[in-house]
């Protein structure tokens, strides 16, 4: 296994701080001493926290972008992703649920982005914006964008394909939180999971249950 450089660990070690106390309660000499580096070292990475949370932010995107294309997704484009859609079975659905459920919960730097984010939309603006476009706008953008495709191609149901879109993603955003605050409810909440992604796909999809 790779030992992560002075410039990895300082990123790492950013995420767990900014998690565990948020942004504007970090300082860089916090960080260098988690590093187990003095200050001036860590200046020889990076101009200072923000660019250090910057970094933080490409590696969080990174590996989102990585996990994507494991399961054969863009991700981002709704439009490219539609036709994998079309072809899914509802267990194959719930098996990609489950992999971004994971991902999301468990990837370190997804899960301490989020944290982050949950910890700072009351008390910086920006943060705050930053945080409804990570986990509201570009999800249900995405989504609402990939069931349009679908219901034009006849996979899905006619519906309002934005409606559709809160439908899919605001259980899983809650059930990300429960487990956020309730490590001991995952179990719990895949079950949940699962049961939420077999109804949707009974609800919605074409030719489920007599639907035309």
């Amino acid at each position: 296994m790779n030992q992560l450089s002075t410039k990895e660990r300082i990123i790492a070690e950013a995420s767990r701080l900014f998690a565990k106390k948020g942004y504007g309660a970090v300082n860089v000499e916090e960080i260098a001493k988690a590093v187990g580096i003095k200050a001036p070292s860590l200046y020889k990475h990076f101009k200072g926290k923000r660019e250090i949370f910057d970094a933080v932010v490409l590696e969080m995107t990174a590996r989102y972008q990585k996990n994507m294309a494991d399961i054969q997704l863009d991700g981002h484009d709704g439009d490219i992703d539609a036709p994998t859609f079309e072809e899914i079975t509802q267990e194959q659905l719930e098996k990609i649920g489950e992999k971004l459920f994971a991902f999301f919960l468990h990837d370190e730097y997804a899960a301490n982005f989020r944290k982050l984010l949950t910890i700072e939309q009351f008390q910086d603006s920006e943060l705050a914006a930053m945080y409804t476009k990570q986990y509201v706008d570009e999800p249900l953008a995405y989504q609402g964008m990939l069931f349009s495709m679908l219901v034009q191609s006849g996979t899905m149901r006619e519906a309002d394909s934005q409606i559709m879109a809160l439908h899919f993603y605001a259980p899983i955003h809650l059930l990300l939180s429960i487990c956020d605050r309730h490590p001991e409810r995952e179990t719990e909440s895949l079950k949940m999971l699962e049961r939420h992604i077999r109804q949707f796909h009974s609800l919605y999809r074409t030719g489920v249950d007599g639907h035309e």
